[in-house]
């Protein structure tokens, strides 16, 4: 990292956050005992997310994701199911209100944490809907809505 530019150094950081969160996902793979499902897909770049997650009390007590997808779609899927695990749903509605604001142009990141490393997602509106499959997938998982979730 250059010392000499921290936008640079801050850049630079978020897309080793992001890589890492593509090569190694967290909670990747199938939930057992989930109680609410959705799938998802972004037929522009391919992606397809199958969401599980398990709820106790209106709180999201465990949740997976299951699929392929580019390094974003797939850095996102892993970042928001750690964001999300252990939080209301009004909570992790309130955080996908946040997300999707920074990934449109409209937020600036603050109390994102990790999250905020998406930022620069704005600047490409195609990545827009890469990062935010699994937000919508999950918002459709919580309304129990049954439906596929679709970017187009």
């Amino acid at each position: 990292m250059n010392g000499d530019d921290p936008i640079g150094a801050l850049d630079e950081l978020y897309q080793e956050v992001i890589l890492d969160h593509y090569r190694k996902p967290r909670n990747f793979g199938m939930l057992r005992g989930a109680d609410r499902k959705a799938e998802g897909h972004n037929p522009l770049c391919g992606d397809r997310i199958s969401l599980q997650v398990r709820t106790k009390a209106d709180v999201i007590e465990d949740i997976k994701f299951d699929g392929k997808g580019c390094a974003i779609s797939t850095a996102s899927a892993s970042m928001m199911t750690e964001a999300v695990k252990g939080k209301s749903r009004a909570e992790a509605e309130a955080l996908f209100d946040k997300f999707h604001a920074l990934v449109t142009g409209g937020g600036n990141g603050v109390d994102l944490g990790k999250l905020a490393a998406f930022g620069g997602v704005s600047e490409f509106p195609l990545r827009v809907k890469c990062a935010s499959l699994a937000w919508h997938t999950l918002k459709a998982a919580l309304e129990e809505s049954g439906s596929t979730i679709s970017t187009e």
